[in-house]
């Protein structure tokens, strides 16, 4: 069993409970974080550029995952990732149920949902999510019919959704794995540390003015105060936490610090368990919800969230205190473990897909994106 060495919990019934309270960065916000893709992505595609030579095949990654369509890079359905793992990957899965607007018909998909959720055994609170999205656009937290259905009107014509099961833990994390063909055993290579921001209230002064006086919350402003326009005058009590944002996503305002120091040969040997019968999945993102830090080191008491592909990024590059030059080597690392794998997917009969396939799939997504709901 792996143990930590002084390293103090958040208490349970806390906000962030059971994360390890880490030291506090030398910077609330890092002057790259917020920056535009392209200006991290330029060398990547540089790169990018002279594997396609080498290889003589510009799409490599794009078969990484076989499993997966496109790998992951673009365009993927949850619902089809969840499906297409094998029934022991299945089992750590948080259970949902999947649904698609259809016309204007709202009671009967709200009536179809919740035969669904009673069907599963599920109930509220439960977290709504597109099925085909990136970095938490569209994720709420639904806490009842009325809830269900305003996500339901706000949802995209012929756009599919989740419903899932809410964990029961409140600690998250991202976990980086890259298995290559033909090996029974893999690699974590990134452990992102997911903290929920918050704010402590004295009991005499506004939420809006605590966001305002915050160093971090202060300079993302834009992000927290139209999410919550209805409770910028409630006051926090004293000693009491109010959540600026849910969804564990750094575009949205959740807070990414790098977890490597974390990652253990437990942990490691508790994936490859996992993921021993999900054939095709060899590179990308879990996301998981866990009890605490310890258990986690030990490979237990762990929810998978979500499964991400080939555009999954090791997302403890965007701790505030990282260095330019490690985002970028980081980066470029993962690409060219895409190609590699890529290339023994191709060496076994696999194909690479068209051009015309990927732009197809971006459209889409780019164009459901823009449709759906704020995200809490």
């Amino acid at each position: 069993m792996t143990r930590l060495a002084n390293v103090e919990m958040i208490p349970q019934g806390m906000v962030n409970a059971g994360m390890p309270v880490l030291q506090t960065p030398k910077r609330p916000i890092s002057p790259f974080e917020f920056l535009p893709s392209w200006f991290f992505y330029t060398p990547v595609v540089l790169q990018s550029a002279v594997l396609s030579l080498i290889h003589l095949d510009w799409a490599l990654p794009l078969i990484a995952n076989p499993a997966i369509k496109l790998s992951g890079m673009v365009g993927e359905s949850k619902h089809d990732i969840f499906t297409s793992a094998g029934k022991n990957t299945r089992e750590w899965i948080l259970p949902y149920i999947a649904l698609t607007k259809d016309q204007n018909k709202i009671e009967s998909l709200l009536i179809d949902a919740k035969d669904q959720l009673a069907k599963r055994k599920l109930s509220y609170p439960l977290v709504a999510k597109p099925d085909l999205g990136c970095r938490g656009v569209g994720v709420k937290l639904i806490r009842s019919d009325e809830q269900l259905r305003s996500y339901i009107e706000s949802f995209p014509l012929s756009g599919r959704f989740l419903l899932q099961e809410k964990s029961k833990y409140s600690a998250e994390a991202g976990v980086f794995y890259v298995r290559q063909p033909g090996e029974s055993r893999g690699k974590i290579i990134s452990m992102t540390l997911k903290y929920s921001p918050r704010v402590i209230g004295d009991g005499k002064t506004t939420l809006k003015e605590l966001i305002e006086r915050c160093p971090r919350a202060g300079k993302l402003q834009h992000l927290y105060l139209p999410r919550h326009s209805e409770n910028l005058d409630f006051v926090v009590g004293k000693k009491d936490e109010f959540q600026l944002a849910f969804a564990g996503s750094h575009t949205f305002g959740a807070i990414f610090r790098d977890g490597n120091q974390f990652i253990t040969q437990a942990l490691e040997q508790k994936l490859d368990e996992i993921l021993s019968d999900f054939e095709g999945f060899h590179y990308g993102r879990l996301d998981l919800k866990f009890q605490d830090i310890q258990t986690l080191m030990n490979g237990e008491c762990f929810d998978i969230l979500e499964i991400n592909g080939a555009s999954s990024e090791a997302a403890h590059i965007w701790d505030s205190d990282a260095a330019l030059s490690d985002i970028f080597s980081t980066l470029l690392k993962q690409y060219r473990l895409l190609y590699q794998i890529g290339s023994k997917h191709k060496k076994k009969g696999h194909k690479t897909p068209n051009l015309s396939a990927l732009i197809q799939a971006w459209r889409k997504e780019k164009l459901l994106t823009q449709l759906y709901p704020m995200t809490d």
